[in-house]
């Protein structure tokens, strides 16, 4: 058995710094071209799990009066019948999505970590954990951890050479569940994505933890903090034009031959709407998918967004762009109009709000430097 940190991680509210915390707020707080895989890379899965943590004496704390939970999660019906104690979360937005609800003391392992957690004072407990894999891990590195419960970002996650096949792991009692934000067929994909959408999957996810009381109490900090940014811009607009409504953007995830970005009904999509941001490649269908850079350089985008992971950086991206002969030539590479943001916070979750808060941030700030 794996052994976790005696103590219950505080709930932490993530909301964009400056926004009106709600005064019943107890919290303290992302493959395929639908609305799931933003990065089109793939890799082996790896075996073996990083060292485990040492203490084995901790027990996880777990909500008395569990209420079992039943749900049709893309297509796949999960029944749980007591609340989890062994959790394996492969993506950083689950993982970001449990410690949100204050469960972090639960986990047991992670895998496919592609941004660092939201708040620092969760990075030594995310530590502690074993990593399963830096991708996809295989079935046996995902049970060798005893999980109860396996939260996954995408579809894809499960699959024979992948973490297993989700009929085949409920076989041995371990449940499953991946991000609804990700789903990928009807009628389950959100077409197009909406914070509702993001809101409800935080919802139900905390009914699963049985955390239903701290996931409401995030949904309505968050709600409350998405409210206040979209008046913000409100007001922008009224007073003196709201400049970004005429920028247009492309939203570069990974890919370098042949970039894939954020399309017209995902994650991306609902930020950049928020932002007030024009998506150059709004047309394609699903949430991410294959674009060229001869149809980026014919509609010359005001910014390029980028999307910061470890394996393929947003530095890296600035020089892949600039030694590109098609690319060079774009008034954005020209001229350096660039946003940023955490790959984690691409995908459907708890980190949305956050990131339609920092790229307004920075797109204000190029706007007054004159870029």
């Amino acid at each position: 058995m794996t052994a976790r940190p005696t103590r219950r991680p505080t709930r932490r509210t993530l909301v964009p710094a400056g926004a009106v915390l709600l005064a019943t707020a107890l919290l303290a707080a992302c493959g395929t071209s639908g609305s799931g895989d933003g990065d089109a890379t793939s890799s082996a899965p790896s075996d073996a799990p990083s060292d485990a943590p040492t203490d084995a004496s901790s027990t996880p704390t777990t909500p008395a009066g569990y209420t079992a939970f039943t749900a049709d999660n893309c297509g796949f019906s999960v029944d749980v019948e007591a609340a989890p104690e062994r959790i394996v979360t492969i993506k950083s937005a689950m993982t970001d999505l449990v410690l949100a609800l204050g469960a972090g003391d639960r986990l047991v392992a992670t895998a496919y970590p592609d941004s660092p957690p939201v708040d620092a004072a969760d990075a030594d407990l995310v530590a502690s954990l074993p990593v399963l894999a830096d991708r996809v891990p295989t079935n046996e590195a995902v049970l060798s951890v005893e999980p109860d419960l396996v939260l996954a970002g995408w579809e894809s996650n499960f699959s024979a050479d992948g973490a297993g096949e989700r009929s085949a792991l409920t076989d041995l009692d371990v449940a499953t569940f991946v991000a609804p934000s990700a789903c990928t067929q009807a009628p389950y994909l959100p077409d197009p994505l909406t914070f509702q959408d993001v809101f409800d999957e935080v919802t139900q996810v905390g009914d699963l933890l049985g955390e239903s009381e701290a996931a409401q109490e995030l949904v309505a900090t968050q709600t409350a903090a998405l409210e206040e940014l979209r008046a913000e811009r409100a007001g922008a607009s009224s007073t003196a034009g709201d400049p970004a409504t005429a920028a247009t953007a492309l939203w570069w995830s990974s890919g370098s031959d042949t970039p894939y970005v954020g399309a017209g009904t995902g994650a991306p999509q609902m930020i950049m709407d928020e932002v007030g941001l024009t998506n150059i490649a709004g047309d394609l269908a699903g949430g991410w998918g294959p674009y060229s850079w001869e149809a980026a350089t014919a509609a010359d985008p005001d910014v390029i967004v980028l999307v910061d992971s470890s394996w393929n950086t947003a530095e890296k991206k600035k020089e892949t762009l600039a030694a590109n002969p098609v690319t060079a030539s774009l008034r954005a590479v020209q001229e350096e109009r660039y946003l940023v943001v955490p790959f984690a916070a691409t995908e459907g979750g708890v980190r949305n709000v956050e990131a339609v808060r920092t790229l307004t941030e920075q797109l204000t700030d190029l706007q007054a430097a004159g870029a």
